[in-house]
Order: C-alpha cells, then structure tokens, then sequence
C-alpha cells in the first residue's frame, strides 16, 4: 500500500514510537476508534470527555489511583478485550463518569474510573485545554504510555512523551469551529469515515488536503 492509499488515522498513529508501551498498532488503533465513537455519539444526548491510557500499565497504575469502586475490578480478561463489543458499549456507559480508563498493551481494560497524576505545569500546554489534557499530558510523560482524551468538545487528542501528537476531529465540519493546537500541522482528511486528523508534521513529503 502506497503512502496515498494508507488510510488518514492508520498513518497518524504509525507516527507514534510504541517500543517503550508494549501496545501493538491494532490496540492503539481499536482504543482510539473507540475514544471517536465516544465523541461522536455521547451518552444519553451530551457530550461525554473521557480518557484511555494504552500500553505500559504498569507504570500506569503507579501513577494512577481509582476514584470509586471499580466497576470492571474481577472480571474475567477474557469479557475486559478492547475488541470485544460488549465490553466497548460497557466503556461508553462507563465514559461519562469521572476518571479514564487503561488499557493493557494487548487490549486489556485493567481499570476504569481512573484519576491520573497532573505533574506537569500549564504553561507547558497549549492554551485553551482542560485538566483532562494535562493529565494525559502528564500521565504519558511519566510513562510511556499513549493517552487518548475524548474532549467534550468532541475532539480527539493523542499525547505521546507528554506532548500533543494528533487531534482527530469525528466531523469534518467541526474544523471551521475548532482551531488545532499543533503549529504546522498535517491535515488529513478520511471522507470515507467523515474524519479530519491534524498530526504532527511528517518528516518527508506527505499528501495532505487544506481545510
């Protein structure tokens, strides 16, 4: 498959360096499908912001703590797969309570309902984010661990090594009313999935479409 034919979000996580979180492609993937159709469809006619931590739970869960019981604590592995349907509607019934969720390097749910430590200062993020921003900031800066931030604006960031790697915004109209926080971003536009990713710039040559 040629750089053109790749699809947009496929080549906005191949981006990402995974060695140090132990997440496969596809986990990342599937979580970050999943944090879109958070987005997208909200819960019960709001919006919903949630967070997922992918790969490295180890260090994760040191840096993390529950804020309540959590509710998917004893549950067999086997019903806590990311790839799972059942367990996916479970996330979005879970999604607009507090906290955010980690997810193993193979695709395991290990926990839900998750505060993240917030160590970083807030001037070393960009403008106009919230807490849930400076958490997955923080939380993949201590770790290496990929965080995913549904915002309930309905857009999608990806943070890596503490810094904004990609907003993904489920509906292409949402770019004439959201402004993107990376400076010289890659637009790629996905219309089969009516998606609009801003990523990092690429090193090479990239084929990008304008707003």
């Amino acid at each position: 498959m040629t750089s053109a034919e790749t699809p947009p979000l496929t080549a906005a996580l191949d981006d990402l360096a995974l060695e140090g979180s132990a997440a496969s492609i596809g986990v990342l993937q599937s979580v970050t499908e999943l944090a879109i159709e958070v987005a997208r469809e909200g819960r019960e006619g709001r919006r919903v912001g949630t967070l997922f931590t992918v790969g490295a739970e180890d260090s994760v869960l040191r840096h993390s703590r529950c804020l309540i019981l959590d509710p998917l604590a004893g549950h067999p592995r086997s019903a806590r797969r990311i790839d799972d349907p059942s367990l996916r509607e479970t996330v979005k019934e879970l999604a607009p309570l507090d906290g955010g969720f980690v997810v193993s390097g193979d695709g395991v749910v290990l926990s839900a309902c998750r505060y993240f430590e917030s160590r970083l200062p807030e001037r070393d993020q960009p403008l106009g984010l919230g807490t849930r921003h400076l958490a997955a900031a923080s939380i993949s800066s201590v770790t290496d661990a990929v965080a995913i931030v549904v915002s309930e604006s309905s857009v999608v960031r990806v943070y890596a090594g503490g810094s904004l790697q990609a907003e993904i915004l489920p509906e292409l109209w949402l770019l004439h009313r959201s402004m993107p926080h990376i400076v010289g971003a890659t637009l790629r536009r996905d219309a089969e999935h009516n998606l609009a990713i801003v990523s990092e710039p690429a090193a090479g040559p990239v084929d990008s479409a304008s707003p």
